[in-house]
């Protein structure tokens, strides 16, 4: 029997209890709010990364595009692969516009996962935007051996992590328990940053999980000298970066393996994603929408971020509230066996 209205149903529902908390009319008032105030922008890494990089560069012009120019505070809470400031600003942050934060993009799917101290609806948050879509890939220093995707099945393959809701430890597990890689990960970095510092130390291999930006922004050497090798790319399809080499969407074998990467990729669609707090005032959200969508077209911004090596390639708030209310949506069966395989060992 055919389960598509079902399906369908259930698709539907999630969108509307997204949409129907995000999409109301500004109100009166919403204007007014952010006269003299000061707002605290959490970032879910520690300082040095990828996030950090792209999250104060927002802040440093966003608030021109605010009524009443706020300034931008920002405070990093690294923790968890992201958790920590996902929990906070669901659960502790003030609910009134005066906290956001940009986090790490798959935790938001944690929940779905079952991960160990996810304790939110990533539906229920008040999305302001992404800023960026990008494919992830797994790098290994030049010096480790490590060179191809067959390399990833031989043992020797140690990369660094940040905690277990991170793509840098979702991702290589996902390929472990697939695949059947064999990428041992070393936990406990507090972000992109440290792992990077730890591959140029010789104490792990590499990264597996991250994305190009984040080199390209932070080490913009690495790629143009050749100082780390790209084995395999975690996307569906080879990306325009790196043509020559596969992407795991080449090794599944059929529908399932396929619908499990489809599944465990939906996060690439909305890199960097800018968040509030549940159930903020809906004007409120509406004037930071709009505030965020003239950032990312601000002239300003684009030359700041372009001097940075940041690539931008935005998408507005509700079309990230769209993506996360389908990818929680999706059949119950690929979200358990997709958690079942992203968990760790010890928590399966």
């Amino acid at each position: 029997m055919s389960h598509a209205p079902r399906r369908a149903a259930g698709i539907a529902a999630a969108l509307a209890a997204v949409l129907a908390v995000q999409t109301a009319a500004p109100g009166a008032q919403a204007d007014d709010f952010y006269k003299d105030k000061e707002v605290r922008f959490i970032i879910s890494a520690g300082v040095g990364g990828g996030y950090s990089a792209y999250g104060r560069a927002l802040t440093r012009h966003i608030g021109r595009h605010i009524p009443g120019n706020p300034a931008f505070i920002v405070q990093n809470m690294p923790g968890g692969g992201g958790i920590r400031a996902s929990n906070y600003l669901y659960a502790v942050a003030p609910k009134d516009g005066s906290v956001i934060g940009l986090v790490h993009t798959a935790v938001l799917f944690a929940p779905l996962y079952d991960m160990k101290g996810a304790k939110f609806d990533g539906t229920k948050f008040s999305f302001i935007g992404a800023m960026d879509q990008a494919d992830g890939l797994c790098v290994a220093w030049h010096t480790s051996g490590v060179k191809t995707w067959e390399d990833l099945f031989s043992g020797k393959y140690i990369v660094g992590g940040t905690g277990s809701g991170s793509q840098m430890e979702t991702m290589p597990r996902l390929l472990n328990n697939l695949f059947g890689t064999k990428i041992k990960i070393v936990s406990g970095y507090k972000g992109g940053n440290d792992v990077y510092l730890a591959m140029e130390r010789g104490e792990v291999h590499g990264r597996c999980g991250g994305i190009t930006t984040s080199i390209k922004s932070t080490r913009p050497d690495w790629f143009p000298e050749k100082k780390v090798v790209v084995p395999i790319q975690i996307s569906l399809e080879r990306s325009k970066d790196f043509p020559g080499v596969p992407a795991v969407g080449e090794f599944a074998k059929d529908e399932r393996m396929r619908d499990i990467l489809e599944f465990a990729l939906a996060y690439q669609s909305m890199d960097r994603p800018i968040i509030a707090p549940p159930e903020i005032p809906a004007g409120r959200l509406a004037l930071l929408r709009r505030a965020f969508e003239a950032t990312m077209k601000d002239p300003e911004f684009l030359a700041d971020a372009a001097k940075m090596k940041l690539t931008i390639d935005a998408r507005g708030g509700e079309s990230v509230a769209k993506t996360v209310a389908r990818t929680y949506a999706k059949p119950k069966a690929i979200i358990e066996e997709t958690a079942t395989l992203m968990r760790p060992s010890k928590e399966r």
